[in-house]
Parts: structure tokens; C-alpha cells; sequence
């Protein structure tokens, strides 16, 4: 055999490239027949070695769908599958968005333009949008010169700092629709063959799928997960009924499972979940339309559901932090305002036979405290009083206000509130009743919406210093409002000498120290005589001349007395209320000596 077709069949053996087997037909023209020959089983060979290589990569590309973990790691390995079997500069995907008619990049291989991995194309503009809205593939050896599509100076500024020329675009569609688009580019001048946008097109086929397995997994992944929440949230709700938690937890537990925030107010848009802010009080017309329908609606703020027992409305439950529920999540949401429903009514049952309880335990406290004061401490020690501990006595007055109202804004701020004598009666542990009496007018005021005038007396210990205290409270709240101090809190002690002329416990050795007590003070540590100065004034009329004939000193000796006296017991203690406190306090001063 000719030693030349030996070399050409050698060279084909060790995969030699088409050059050197031109070579040699150079070397010896007589070997035209055989070096043409040699040159197409090369041809053939390496169509051969490409289209294995295409299988190879469509067949990797298949395995990887099949263990679909992440879809992005997918589509980043279709696109550098792409860039590479193309001999491509660049490999990218886009991906359409309906809503807003745009194509975005979503994967890119090669890029070096930050611009061009974030352009965005309208539909039909450049040669990607035309692809996307003609689902149809489209190759171009000259992007720049190319007048079949839409240029815009966005687009074509991207392309331009990534320094792209050729472009070949194939669709990415499930059915009918066209999901996106893959491309492979260069960045030189190239024609496109048909095998290439034919593997290109298969590539784009195998990101379609890539895209839809990942949307049914989404879906399949959020349906399981919300059978789960609802598995949860029903157990979780069956615990905290059986174990009688409070609404405020029934609204927690379902906030965890919905991962949002719920709300819970009563059929008058009172906030019963203690949220800090307040949250705004639903539209009365999402309520309405709720509790007509029987689901939860969907409102510019989340979701409201109605809570109601038949035809009765108990409140509103509000879902927000979640944009979109679920059929599952939204049934789970509906089924907590029944749940909700349930606790109200058994509140509103177990708070009317407490009620009924502690009306009773008062009324036997106020009225009949001699009878049996050990059965008293026993059935107070029920409700988790310890009336041996030191306890105020409250009365409650407010115009216009219904007191059945009154008691149940009260009952927030007492350990035992009723109704008794056509007032409100609160019981509470604490040792100054003064100051109490002005925080609880303050609190009750915000509830009702009104002024709320408050006697207040004590601290008592047992049954019957509570009702002697009672008595003194109401006592003490008549002169309230015979003084027209409406809307404030006091004590006897706060009154002043009303105070010492109403009360029966009062304490007149405290009030005696209270109004002249520096004075008394100050004669003790000084020797002076500034309190038989004050009894000489007042006795002579608040007159100067009369005082110092009392006292056989100078007029001069009076006034300067009478000035240290008034820095003492404060400037205004000549005025007609303060003056009439001083001479009565002389008085039982005169009385305790």
C-alpha cells in the first residue's frame, strides 16, 4: 500500500484535524481521490464525536431534572451546557414577566457586563423580545446592522459593553405559552447553522421543564406545608381550649402558624389582644360583609374574619403581614375565629357566674359583715382575695354612664367590683387610698369615655373595717360632688377639713400635723412662741394692733412672727379655706394637749 495513504489512515486513527489531512493531499496530488476521502470520513467522524457530545449534555441535562433540588443550579448548568456545545462568548436566559409585558435576564454564562446581566427587554424589542412575542427562534450574524427587529437605546447600549455581534434567540414555551428565552452569542460576526439552533432550541425545551417541575414542586411543596400548619394549628388550638387559655393565646398560637399578626376586638372595635401599638379597628364594611358570608375577606390591610355565635356578632378577627392566603391557610384562619368564638362565649358565661359570685361575696361584705366573718374570709380566699391583707374601698360615680358599663371598666382596676346601693363599689389591695382614688377616677375616665368622680377610704383589714370603710367612701364621694370636684379621686384626707368633720376614722392628730405641724416644729426646735401668735391673730380678728396687746409685745414683733409663719405653712395660708384649716386645727390641737 502507498506509504501516503498509510499516513492519511494513520492520521485519522490518532483524530487528526482537517489541516493536517490537507496537508498531506498538498504533499502528493496523486492522492486526490484518497485525501478527499480521508477528509469526509473526518467530516463524518466529527459529526459524530459533536453529536454524541449533544447527547451527552442533553442526557446530563435530563439527569438533573430528574433530581430537580434547585432550579436556578439547573438553569445555570443548561446555560453553560449552551455556551459551551455553541462554542458560544456568552450563554444567557431570560425570563418573561406577564404582568408587566418585560423579559428579564435570569441566568448568564460568560458575561462580563454588569449592565447587560441587569437589561431588561419589552415585548418585541430586540432580538429577545421579538423571540418572546413571536415564539418563534431568530439568529443574527450582526446584531448592530440587523433591521428585523426593534432597537432601543437601553437594550442596545447593553449589548454594546458586552461588545456582542451575533445572537441566535430560541424560546423557551410550555404549550402555547412562551416562558422566556435562551440565548448563545458571539462577539464576533457568525452564521447561525440549523443544527446548532436546533440543540440550542432543545436545551431551551429542557429549561421549560426545569421551570414547570419547579413550579408544580413550589405548589405541591406549599399544599403539604399548609395541610401541615393546619395538622398544627388544629392540634394547638384543641390544647389551648382544653386547657381554657384565654384569647390572647388562641390569637398567638394562630399568628405562629399564619406567620403573620392577628388582632382580635369585640363587636364594639375594642382591642382584646393588649397589642402595643393599637392596631387600627377594621372597616365596619369588611366585618359586615365577613359575618354575611360566612368567610374571611380580603381588605387593603391583610384579611378580616367576623367572630359570631348564630346571628349574634362577638367581634373580628384581623389577619395582617400575609398579602395572599391560601385555600388551606384561609380555612385555618376562618376555623380560629370559630375557636375564637367559642372562648367569648365561655368568658362571657364564666364572667357572668363569677360576677353573680362576687356580687354576692359584696353585698355580704357591705351589709352583713357581723354575721359570720370567717365564712366571708373563706369564700373571698375562693376568688383569690385575702381580705386580712390591708384592702381601699372605692366608690364610683359617673353621669350618663350606665353602671352596669361602669362596674365592667371598673373590674379591670379591682380585685372585687359591684354594684351596691345604686354605686359602684371596688375593692383594692393597697395602703393609700387617697392617690389610688385619683388614679382609678383617671383610668375609668378613658374607659367610659367620661368623668368619673371616686370616694375613696381605708386601708381596712376583714369584713368589718371594710364596711365601716364603705360607708366613709360614700361619705367621702357625696362631698365630691357637693364640692363640685367632679371627675376626681380622693380620700377623706384629701378633703381637708370637710374631711375631719365627715369621717369617723379620721385621723385628727395627722391632720393636725399635716396643716400646722411646721409651725408646732419649728416653736419645739426654736423655743419660740409662733403658735400663741397664731392663736392671738385669729382670736383678735387678724388684728395687728389687738394680737400684740394679747401677746405684750411690739406690733413690729407680730408682723415678723406672722411672716415667719407664712414661710412655713406657704403664702397663701391667710386665704379664707386655709385660714378656716389652721383655726380648726388650733382647735384640736388645744383639745390633744
Amino acid at each position: 500500500m502507498n506509504d501516503d495513504v498509510v499516513r492519511l489512515l494513520e492520521l485519522l486513527a490518532t483524530g487528526a484535524g482537517s489541516e493536517q489531512l490537507a496537508h498531506v493531499a498538498v504533499e502528493n496530488p496523486e492522492l486526490g481521490r484518497a485525501s478527499a476521502l480521508a477528509l469526509r470520513i473526518h467530516s463524518t467522524l466529527s459529526a459524530h464525536r459533536r453529536r454524541e457530545a449533544e447527547l451527552s449534555a442533553l442526557f446530563d441535562t435530563a439527569s438533573d431534572l430528574a433530581r430537580l433540588r434547585d432550579t436556578d443550579a439547573v438553569l445555570r448548568s443548561i446555560v453553560r451546557r449552551a455556551r459551551t456545545l455553541l462554542g458560544a462568548d456568552v450563554s444567557y436566559l431570560s425570563l418573561n414577566d406577564e404582568a408587566a409585558g418585560r423579559t428579564y435576564m435570569r441566568v448568564t454564562d460568560g458575561s462580563v457586563s454588569a449592565l447587560f446581566q441587569k437589561v431588561t427587554l419589552g415585548m418585541g424589542e430586540g432580538l429577545g423580545g421579538l423571540v418572546a412575542q413571536t415564539a418563534q427562534p431568530y439568529a443574527t450574524r450582526d446584531y448592530f446592522g440587523d433591521e428585523r427587529f426593534r432597537h432601543t437605546g437601553p437594550i442596545d447600549s447593553a449589548v454594546r459593553d458586552e461588545g456582542l455581534t451575533a445572537i441566535l434567540g430560541v424560546p423557551l414555551a410550555l404549550g402555547d405559552q412562551v416562558i422566556g428565552v435562551l440565548y448563545a452569542s458571539d462577539r464576533t460576526r457568525r452564521e447561525f447553522t440549523p443544527d446548532e439552533i436546533a440543540l440550542l432550541s432543545s436545551l431551551a425545551d429542557h429549561a421549560a421543564i426545569a421551570l414547570d417541575n419547579a413550579a408544580l414542586l413550589e405548589e405541591v411543596s406549599e399544599q403539604s406545608e399548609a395541610l401541615h400548619r393546619a395538622e398544627e394549628a388544629h392540634d394547638r388550638l384543641m390544647d389551648l381550649v382544653l386547657r381554657g387559655a384565654d384569647v390572647p393565646e388562641v390569637a398567638a398560637a394562630v399568628a405562629d402558624v399564619l406567620r403573620g399578626e392577628i388582632n382580635l376586638f369585640d363587636a364594639d372595635g375594642a382591642e382584646l389582644t393588649n397589642a402595643d401599638p393599637v392596631p387600627p379597628v377594621p372597616a365596619a364594611e369588611a366585618v359586615a360583609a365577613s359575618r354575611a358570608s360566612g368567610r374571611a375577606m380580603s381588605t387593603a390591610d391583610g384579611w378580616v374574619c367576623a367572630v359570631q355565635a348564630g346571628p349574634e356578632l362577638l367581634g373580628s378577627m384581623v389577619l395582617s403581614g400575609r398579602g395572599d392566603l391560601v385555600d388551606a391557610d384561609r380555612r385555618l384562619f376562618e376555623r380560629a375565629a370559630v375557636v375564637t368564638a367559642l372562648l367569648l362565649m365561655l368568658r362571657r358565661s364564666v364572667a357572668k357566674a363569677e360576677d353573680e359570685v362576687r356580687g354576692e361575696l359584696l353585698t355580704d361584705l357591705l351589709t352583713a359583715p357581723e354575721r359570720n366573718p370567717g365564712a366571708l374570709l373563706a369564700r373571698a380566699e375562693r376568688l383569690g382575695l385575702d381580705l386580712a391583707q390591708p384592702h381601699a374601698v372605692l366608690v364610683a360615680h359617673a353621669e350618663r354612664v350606665p353602671r352596669t358599663r361602669l362596674v365592667v371598666a371598673a373590674g379591670r382596676c379591682a380585685a372585687l367590683a359591684g354594684i351596691h346601693a345604686e354605686e359602684v363599689v371596688l375593692l383594692v389591695p393597697a395602703t393609700d387610698p387617697g392617690p389610688l382614688a385619683a388614679r382609678i377616677a383617671e383610668t375609668l375616665r378613658s374607659a367610659v369615655d367620661g368623668p368619673v368622680t371616686v370616694g375613696a377610704s381605708g386601708p381596712a383589714h376583714g369584713p368589718p373595717e371594710i364596711a365601716s370603710a364603705h360607708a366613709e367612701a360614700a361619705r367621702c364621694l357625696r362631698a365630691l360632688l357637693a364640692l363640685g370636684r367632679i371627675g376626681e379621686g380622693a380620700s377623706m384626707d384629701g378633703l381637708g377639713f370637710l374631711g375631719v368633720l365627715l369621717g369617723e376614722q379620721t385621723d385628727l392628730h395627722g391632720f393636725v400635723q399635716r396643716t400646722i405641724g411646721p409651725v408646732l416644729d419649728y416653736d419645739a426646735r426654736r423655743g419660740t412662741e409662733l403658735l400663741a401668735t397664731l392663736h392671738a391673730y385669729f382670736g383678735s380678728g387678724a388684728n395687728l394692733s389687738r394680737a400684740k396687746g394679747v401677746l405684750h409685745v411690739h406690733v413690729n414683733t407680730v408682723v415678723q412672727r406672722l411672716d415667719r409663719i407664712g414661710s412655713l405653712l406657704g403664702a397663701d395660708w391667710q386665704a379664707p379655706d386655709r385660714a378656716l384649716e389652721i383655726q380648726l386645727a388650733l382647735r384640736l390641737h388645744a383639745l390633744q394637749t
